[in-house]
């Protein structure tokens, strides 16, 4: 099939207007999971409420995984074998499109994100929507045309490209989709990941790249090269060819030429993003929108790099704390800096040493973090559950 052309790029569309906020809330702690955690599992609420949790983030849209679910009473495992929307697909929302969802027949329910979102404010425990937009392999597989491509040549299929108008589409029409006829009194939040673009490292599918490039080839590989990428750098005054070979060269690239690509990459973001929020803000217009972000401006993942415009259009940030060192306490204070509310995202799971996440949580809350969410309601085996109270209490402290 021959791909349609790429338009030209897109002007950025004007940020969805913030509605009025009220004064920052004290320190919330929230845990994540999926709607299988809670479907079925009558004593999920009660863990909730151990846990000393203000809220739970819940996917509604998420990339493939096999779950475990050491604290379900009927299963042990649970294969999603890929992204899915956990609501229902509506054929007349995605008429005419190449990039549609597919459903997770794998669920209990054809709206699992909605029952559970149910099941939770029945039990008075407020939610997060967690969206996962950009991360998509399933539509990456069907379509690499749109998928980051890379100084090579290689497409990356885990890793839509914001830049391509066809993914901004399809990610503000999933967002909307997700959120639609969600009690607006039970969904405080939203949570926004890969709104972004993903690079060279999918940290998935029996990984085997760990360690075979030093970071100056990481960050090149991590460039896209797709035809809608080309046409925004040539829009720059860059020659795409010429770029290409440099990147191809692995090493450090020159200043300038970095600047302008790191400019084109996060316009792109914004774009993206921009699209995301006008659909969120449409949909669920008092519900505060929580980005995963990196401060460093060139990252790329699940978190990517976050941009100036960012800084103004979101309303908090959730920064990845996982490794326990004192890096993740600079990363929190770096994101800190500009003023938006701070999400310490902080892993109990194993191989997290429990001996160091006290102190990890103290460190993160020093450096500026204003909530803590915790992963993972669903994954983590009973006898790290008490964990979690602890650590909530001693973000709080």
């Amino acid at each position: 099939m021959t791909p349609p052309p790429t338009p030209p790029p897109a002007p950025l569309p004007t940020p969805a207007p913030r509605p009025p906020r009220p004064p920052v809330p004290p320190p919330t702690v929230s845990g994540h999971a999926y709607p299988w955690d809670v479907l079925g599992d009558p004593g999920f609420a009660d863990r909730v409420r151990e846990a000393g949790l203000d809220a739970v983030t819940l996917a509604v849209t998420y990339h493939s995984t096999r779950a475990a679910t050491p604290l379900h009473p009927r299963r042990r495992f649970v294969d999603a074998r890929h992204s899915a929307l956990y609501r229902p697909v509506r054929a007349r929302a995605w008429a005419g499109r190449r990039l549609v969802p597919a459903g997770a027949p794998w669920a209990e329910d054809p709206d699992a994100a909605g029952a559970a979102t149910l099941a939770l404010a029945g039990a008075g425990i407020p939610v997060s929507a967690w969206l996962v937009l950009a991360h998509n392999s399933r539509l990456g597989d069907l379509y690499p045309d749109l998928t980051v491509t890379n100084c090579f040549g290689e497409t990356y299929p885990y890793a839509l490209c914001p830049a391509q108008e066809e993914v901004r589409e399809y990610c503000a029409t999933l967002a909307t989709e997700a959120l639609r006829g969600l009690p607006t009194d039970a969904v405080r939040g939203v949570s926004l990941e890969s709104a972004g673009q993903l690079g060279a490292v999918h940290a998935g599918c029996h990984e085997k790249t760990d360690g075979a490039y030093p970071a100056a080839e990481l960050r090149a590989l991590s460039v896209c090269c797709c035809t809608a990428c080309r046409t925004a750098w040539r829009a720059a005054g860059l020659d795409p060819d010429q770029v290409a070979r440099c990147l191809r060269g692995g090493r450090e690239l020159p200043a300038e030429l970095g600047e302008a690509l790191l400019r084109v990459r996060h316009d792109a973001a914004d774009a993206l993003r921009g699209r995301v929020l006008e659909s969120v803000r449409a949909t669920l217009p008092a519900a505060e929108v929580t980005l995963h972000a990196h401060p460093d401006p060139w990252a790329t993942g699940p978190s990517p790099g976050l941009t100036e415009r960012a800084r103004t259009d979101a309303d908090a940030l959730l920064v990845p704390c996982w490794p326990t060192g004192p890096e993740s306490a600079e990363l929190v204070r770096r994101a800190a800096a500009p003023g938006l509310p701070v999400n310490a995202y902080v892993t109990a799971q194993p191989p997290a040493d429990p001996a160091a996440l006290p102190a990890h949580v103290r460190r993160l809350r020093a450096a500026g973090a204003t909530r803590l969410s915790l992963y993972h309601l669903g994954l983590l085996p009973g006898e790290r559950l008490p964990l979690l109270a602890a650590l909530a209490k001693e973000f709080r402290a």
